[in-house]
Formats: C-alpha cells, sequence, structure tokens
C-alpha cells in the first residue's frame, strides 16, 4: 500500500468498538545481601517482579487517566451542517483551530465541548486548505473550556506513546491510544471523500485509531500536549479504499499553531512557509497511457518558473533529483521545500529536454 495516499475520514454511523487495555511489565530483580538460600532469594526475586508489574500497570492507567482528564476541556465536536469534525481549543478569546475539510464550504457552525450539553454557535475566522487548517471562533467563551498546550514538533519521537481525543462517529470526548510510528512523512489527501487534495510535509503518523469524526482533534502526549492535528486515515486499495488500520496521520503542532497564530492575528495566513514554482499543472500520459510528466498550463507572471523560462506547453519531469511523473509527485517533491530554496527544473518542450534553475516562489 502506498502511504502517502491518504482519505480525509468523513462521518457515518458505525457500531463503536471496545479497545483493549494497554499493560506495561517491568521486572524487577531483588538481590538480598547475606541470604545463602537460593530457593529463598529466588522465592522473594518472583514475589518482587510479581509486585512490580501491577504497579507499572496501575502506573501506566494513572498517567492515561490524568492526561485525559487535563486535556478533553480543550477539544470539542464541530457540527459544520449534517457532517461532524473536531477541534482544538487555540486561545482563551475562543479560537479553535481544526481542519479546513471539517469546515468545507460553510460559514457558521454549532460547537459542543466536553463540559457542556448545549451546542455554542461559532464563525469561520480563516481556512488554509493548502495546509488542511482552519479557525473557527465561538459566539461565546462557555465555563469550562480550557486552552491546549501544544508541543515542540522537533521534539517527537518515534515509540512515543499517544491518545487520539475527538469525536470519531459522532461519539464525543473519545479516546484511542498508541504510539508516533513515524515522523516527517509527507502525505496528499484525496480530494474525494471529503479532503482537500493537499499536499502535506513533515506529518506525524500514528498507531491510534483515527477514525471518521476525529478529524481537527488532538494527537497527545502523556505530558498533555498536543503534538498533531488527527487529520488522516490512509486508505488501502486492496479493502476497496477503505482505511487501513493503524495507520493514521496528524499535523505537527508546530505547522498548526503557526498556521492558526497568522490566522487570529492577520485574518489569514500571511507566510505559508510553502514552496511553490508558480505554475498551474496537469498530469500527462505517454503512448502506454502511464504517467510521464507534470505538463504546464499556464505560468504566473513573475513566478519561479517564469524567471526560469519556463511556459505553456512544457512537461516538467524532474524536480532536483526527483522524477516527476504527476502533479501529486511534482507537489510532493516540492513540500519539504521552503520559499528561497534553489534547485533544478527538468522539463521537455517539443521533444527536447531543458534543465533550468529555479528559485523557489513562495505559494
Amino acid at each position: 500500500m502506498d502511504a502517502s495516499r491518504a482519505r480525509a475520514p468523513r462521518t457515518a454511523a458505525a457500531v463503536p468498538r471496545m479497545l483493549g487495555p494497554v499493560t506495561a511489565l517491568t521486572c524487577c530483580l531483588l538481590l538480598v545481601a547475606g541470604c545463602s538460600d537460593a530457593g529463598g532469594r529466588g522465592t522473594r526475586e518472583g514475589g518482587t517482579a510479581q509486585a512490580a508489574a501491577p504497579r507499572a500497570a496501575s502506573d501506566l492507567q494513572a498517567d492515561y487517566e490524568r492526561v485525559i482528564k487535563d486535556v478533553l476541556p480543550s477539544v470539542v465536536q464541530i457540527q459544520a451542517g449534517d457532517s461532524l469534525g473536531s477541534g482544538v481549543v487555540f486561545d482563551d478569546k475562543g479560537h479553535v483551530v481544526t481542519n479546513a475539510h471539517v469546515v468545507g464550504d460553510g460559514r457558521s457552525f454549532r460547537v459542543t465541548t466536553a463540559r457542556t450539553e448545549g451546542a455554542v454557535g461559532a464563525k469561520l475566522v480563516s481556512s488554509y486548505p493548502e495546509q488542511d487548517l482552519a479557525v473557527v471562533k465561538l459566539d461565546k467563551v462557555p465555563e469550562g473550556m480550557k486552552t491546549a498546550r501544544f508541543a515542540d514538533s522537533a521534539k517527537v519521537e518515534v515509540g512515543q506513546i499517544v491518545l487520539a481525543m475527538g469525536s470519531p462517529l459522532g461519539l464525543s470526548s473519545s479516546v484511542t491510544q498508541g504510539i508516533v510510528s513515524a515522523t516527517g512523512r509527507t502525505v496528499t489527501e484525496g480530494s474525494s471523500g471529503g479532503g482537500t487534495g493537499a499536499t502535506i510535509a513533515n506529518m506525524v503518523q500514528t498507531s491510534a485509531a483515527i477514525n471518521p469524526g476525529n478529524s481537527g482533534g488532538a494527537l497527545v502526549n502523556l505530558d498533555g500536549q498536543v503534538i498533531g492535528i488527527p487529520t488522516l486515515a490512509a486508505t488501502d486499495p486492496g479493502l476497496g479504499d477503505s482505511a487501513a488500520p493503524g495507520i493514521g496521520f496528524a499535523i505537527p503542532a508546530s505547522m498548526v499553531t503557526t498556521v492558526a497564530g497568522q490566522i487570529v492575528k492577520d485574518g489569514r495566513v500571511t507566510d505559508s512557509g510553502r514552496a511553490a514554482l508558480g505554475i498551474t499543472a496537469r498530469t500527462v500520459v505517454d503512448d502506454g497511457y502511464r504517467p510521464a510528466g507534470a505538463a504546464v498550463v499556464e505560468v504566473s507572471e513573475g513566478g519561479a518558473a517564469d524567471d526560469a523560462g519556463l511556459r505553456s506547453g512544457d512537461v516538467v519531469v524532474k524536480l532536483g533529483g526527483t522524477d516527476i511523473t504527476t502533479i501529486t509527485s511534482l507537489a510532493e517533491a516540492l513540500a519539504p521545500m521552503r520559499p528561497g530554496d534553489r534547485t533544478k527544473v527538468t522539463y521537455t518542450r517539443n521533444g527536447d529536454e531543458h534543465t533550468a534553475e529555479v528559485t523557489l516562489a513562495e505559494q
């Protein structure tokens, strides 16, 4: 399965499944000085190890309960028309960050917090589909709502225990658990099934269940910090494009705070940090109907491609050292780059291959 292809979860009715508990076992050996009875020593060591195991499990359970109690007041349910998603409280002014695909084309929403039964009205501040993030603002701040604490994404490590909190399948204030499976993933959303079609770099991959309705919620560590916004579940073509179990993706917290902070301050994203060639393109195929490159449909005047001499009809086949066969592969090649980076673009024009140096602009 190509995990770079992923689908944004959509809300649908389903039967909730019970998740089994996680138990951590710690083995502790006790050496007793001056004890010459080997059999007696073995009994005491075994008893200590057996006692340590339930203590370790109890400590882990206490950590889970503490984090859930601390973070759930920062996670809300968002109703946008007939669909449901989740959101995270960004500040004490009533700003809530969520996914762009959760708000869709909506301008007003109903938001329910973990500690209130009634819904509160909210309005869209701005949506940034290119990063699948959006901010809404509550009409009033309900009592008991709490601002989330966001982690430093650079400190997220593979193997960390994480909890995903949100409203999967409309079940508000639900929690699943797992680990950070990988970091630095570049993932492209499907434009069908509710996604924005965005290509997003540096995603956090997790084994915590990401179900329809989890989108926009919180992926948190055991320090109670949000390390990411759950956004996508990988799909398995072998299962009819249904969600692949244990492979979910979250937008890293540092990107969330950067985008949401700009929206709260300026009403829009003013510095995306996303590199762009400045072209409109489409995928072309060869004589065998295989994807063969990204054909330039239009070049933005004064943009990176324009400055490098590209024009309509050129076909981009390589960016830097990465082969380009589709517009998706072009977006994925650009995703880790930044405005101002210099790279080579290889393209064909009337059957001849050319290479140009390009200084990437901002999307």
